[in-house]
């Protein structure tokens, strides 16, 4: 049920991270190897990115499968960025949001994306349809189950909470109302990514000086890739991967959770 992938590093283009390498995400659209429900991601893509001196990324969604695409192919092969989130989707159900659907989602500095999926959409997320503002359900960006996701998220990061524990608030609602979602979310703002591990597969690559990725899968079979924990939140940028039980509610990692280098800084520089 889709596949995403965000990086922060040094400027790469978008081919490299998302064509070039031999199982990559641009693959992944049709030959998983690691998707444990559904098996071709061709309902829709998108990819944002962004470029120094400029918070707002820049986004290309398309409603079709990647490889049907010869402008992003393009796009690909000369955009270049230092930090990326894209996405191949499977859809949930079948709907009519088009484009719309397809991650990542966007406001302000932010992208977002969902692998997984709300079980029962809609009936089982009603519950939770309170905790939003009535202006917020107004503004849905699709029908989605994703969609809704995103703006329980887009909610609490404007509450004041931080990225891993809106991320974290926002999966732990859901299961308790849903509990047999799949809830692996993925958030950037071009500095630091958030991520969680919560029914689905997760992995991480870090290394200084080559940026860190984090994805549903590996894209090549480099031994530095780490698969992160079941019911797992992520946090990382260039200096570092930390990783904090969910369960925990204030998501504050142990020394035992630091990896690849040290803890994040709380805000760098985008290059």
């Amino acid at each position: 049920m889709c596949r995403h992938l965000a990086y922060v590093g040094p400027e790469e283009s978008l081919g490299r991270l998302l064509v070039e390498p031999p199982h990559s995400l641009y693959r992944q659209s049709w030959a998983p190897r690691r998707q444990r429900h559904g098996t071709v991601n061709a309902d829709g893509f998108g990819v944002g990115w962004y470029v120094p001196d400029d918070p707002v990324p820049a986004r290309y969604r398309r409603a079709g499968p990647v490889w049907a695409d010869l402008s992003f192919a393009d796009l690909a092969r000369v955009v270049r960025s230092g930090a990326v989130l894209a996405a191949v989707r499977d859809a949930t159900l079948a709907g009519a949001d088009a484009e719309a659907a397809a991650a990542p989602f966007a406001a302000g500095e932010w992208l977002f994306s969902h692998n997984g999926a709300v079980a029962g959409w809609p009936d089982a997320a009603a519950p939770l349809v309170a905790a939003l503002p009535p202006v917020d359900l107004l503004s849905l960006q699709a029908r989605t189950d994703s969609a809704f996701v995103w703006a329980l998220v887009l909610h609490r990061l404007r509450s004041g909470d931080e990225p891993a524990r809106a991320l974290g608030t926002v999966v732990r609602s859901l299961a308790g109302a849903a509990p047999a979602s799949r809830l692996n979310l993925l958030l950037t703002d071009g500095v630091t990514i958030a991520a969680t591990a919560w029914g689905d597969s997760l992995w991480y690559r870090a290394e200084p000086g080559s940026g860190t990725v984090v994805a549903s899968e590996p894209y090549d079979d480099d031994p530095l890739w780490q698969e992160v924990p079941d019911r797992t939140v992520l946090t990382a940028n260039r200096a570092g991967v930390l990783l904090a039980p969910l369960e925990d509610p204030a998501l504050a990692p142990t020394p035992s959770s630091v990896r690849a280098g040290g803890p994040p800084s709380p805000k760098e520089p985008r290059t």
